[in-house]
């Protein structure tokens, strides 16, 4: 069949939702599902899907499509990345039992997960002072959003990438994001680094740890004691960011730090 859920799947699929745990499936999604979609599946969030209400098995179908990787992410910091790296850590039973609770759940009623505090309040500050202690390391360009980024370290994080070691606690990563200059062609400019040419300052984006930083983080968003914070241009944190998205997304980089460029840090100068 064409469609992604025929007739056949769901009958299949039918038998496991009528055994589901429904209070199993509450206690799991509010260990790190709610963070995200919400205590009953309402999302906290414009770019996240609402669940309350979903037919069970859909979002079971879909669950394991992201568990075994048939519904692939198209870049690293996408939904479905976050989604990838969620699903593995969920057997067979989570999957059934999540599916159950959310679809038992009425229409939007604006409850919030008891968790989101947890997880949208970030201990990061921004690095006053960075441009004369840090060590800009990096620049990738963006072509999907038209930006560039560069990116900086303190020193604890790039003594620590050179000596083959974790990152430890006190490491600060940042990017300045900025918008590109665009040429008459309506393409982004391009400069002798083969980068964007930088034109205007949007946003900041930093990474940091500290010790205990990561107690109040349910294990499977848990990245050891790494926080998330982006930041306006003036400085300021950016309302509504929710952690729970940057910490899914580097989640299964725990052998590199949970850094996308630990390589790049290595070779810093």
């Amino acid at each position: 069949m064409k469609t992604v859920l025929g007739l056949s799947v769901f009958l299949a699929l039918a038998p496991f939702a009528q055994a589901a745990d429904i209070e199993a499936g509450k206690a799991r999604a509010a260990t790190v599902c709610a963070a995200c979609h919400g205590a009953n599946g309402q999302s906290v969030s414009d770019t996240i899907p609402n669940l309350a209400a979903q037919r069970a098995g859909y979002l079971e179908a879909q669950l394991k499509a992201f568990k075994e990787g048939t519904r692939k992410a198209q870049s690293a910091t996408s939904p479905t990345a976050i989604m990838n790296a969620i699903a593995t850590q969920l057997s067979a039973d989570d999957i059934a039992n999540v599916a159950a609770y959310f679809a038992a759940q009425p229409g939007a009623t604006g409850a919030k997960s008891a968790l989101l505090p947890n997880v949208a309040k970030t201990r990061v500050t921004f690095p006053e002072g960075y441009k004369d202690s840090f060590v800009k390391y990096h620049t990738i360009s963006f072509p999907a959003t038209k930006q560039v980024r560069y990116y900086y370290a303190n020193k604890a994080a790039v003594a620590a990438a050179k000596a083959g070691k974790p990152l430890p606690d006190g490491s600060v990563l940042f990017a300045e994001v900025y918008a590109a200059k665009i040429g008459a062609d309506g393409k982004p400019a391009t400069g002798g680094d083969g980068h964007f040419v930088a034109e205007k300052l949007v946003a900041y984006t930093a990474m940091a740890r500290d010790a205990g930083w990561g107690n109040d983080i349910p294990e499977m968003l848990r990245n050891e004691n790494w926080n998330y914070a982006i930041f306006t241009a003036d400085k300021q944190h950016r309302p509504g960011v929710n952690q729970a998205e940057c910490l899914g997304c580097h989640k299964p980089l725990d052998k590199v730090s949970y850094t996308f460029t630990l390589k790049q840090l290595t070779d810093a100068k």
